[in-house]
């Protein structure tokens, strides 16, 4: 009751917004993306669904409740890479055996994110923002939090592509603790810092660099302070975090 509470009430301090010139333009810019990429992409996406549904039993899409714009949670779509009915950990690893064949390849390629396009359509998200996380992490570290939930959450963003290798990176041992721990305030940093520096001219390089690492099936490093993006030259230590480190401003 108390997170619902806090919520309502910064979205009641929202009630006297009013869409400026660059919200109009970022969403505008949003509607033409993911139609036009969902025009374009409509034939791998029917191939998708009918491989899930042939793989496995159980949806073919999977809904998982994620923090949205100003705290308001709502129901994030992809396409089912597991068993269903599988339990386990929140977050999974890269050779995680609730996957089923069809899961591995979609989670590989990334491949089970296109039908967060619809979430887009919707206005719950945007091509480009920061991760849309778990309502459990956004409660457990709401100030934290309070300025990235300003903007929408993207289906790519600067910590999804220096993290596109979380699974292979966390602790096995504890996946969570490590991610909560290591991972999170690493993205937390990214994400602040992006919605400080966000534009369309800014948010057309992020999807440029997204494509580039699909295509090339390239790891991309983000620096941490002038959020810089370039092709990581070596491949990604199993405990390193994929974001470069601050530049030092010594001789």
């Amino acid at each position: 009751m108390r997170q619902q509470t806090y919520w309502h009430a910064r979205r009641a301090t929202k009630t006297d917004w009013r869409p400026s010139l660059a919200e109009a333009s970022g969403r505008a810019f949003d509607v033409l993306g993911a139609t036009t990429l969902l025009l374009l992409l409509l034939p791998v996406a029917v191939a998708v669904a009918v491989a899930v549904k042939l793989d496995s039993r159980g949806p073919i899409l999977f809904r998982c409740r994620r923090a949205g714009r100003h705290g308001v949670e709502f129901t994030m779509l992809k396409f089912r890479k597991m068993y269903d009915g599988a339990r386990g950990a929140a977050l999974t690893a890269a050779d995680d055996d609730r996957f089923t064949r069809i899961g591995r390849l979609l989670a590989k390629t990334k491949l089970d994110e296109l039908p967060q396009l619809i979430n887009v359509l919707k206005g719950e998200m945007s091509l480009v923002g920061p991760r849309p996380e778990d309502p459990g992490f956004v409660s457990a570290r709401r100030r934290e939090f309070e300025p990235i939930l300003a903007v929408r959450p993207g289906m790519t963003g600067l910590s999804q592509l220096a993290f596109a290798r979380e699974a292979d990176i966390l602790d096995s041992d504890n996946r969570e603790r490590d991610y909560e721990q290591r991972i999170l305030p690493q993205k937390l940093h990214i994400d602040r810092l992006y919605t400080e520096q966000r534009s369309v001219l800014k948010d057309i390089e992020i999807l440029l660099w997204t494509a580039a690492a699909v295509l090339f099936r390239r790891s991309v490093a983000v620096h941490r302070v002038d959020l810089r993006m370039t092709f990581r030259r070596r491949p990604t230590p199993e405990a390193a975090p994929s974001v470069q480190p601050a530049r030092s401003n010594a001789a």
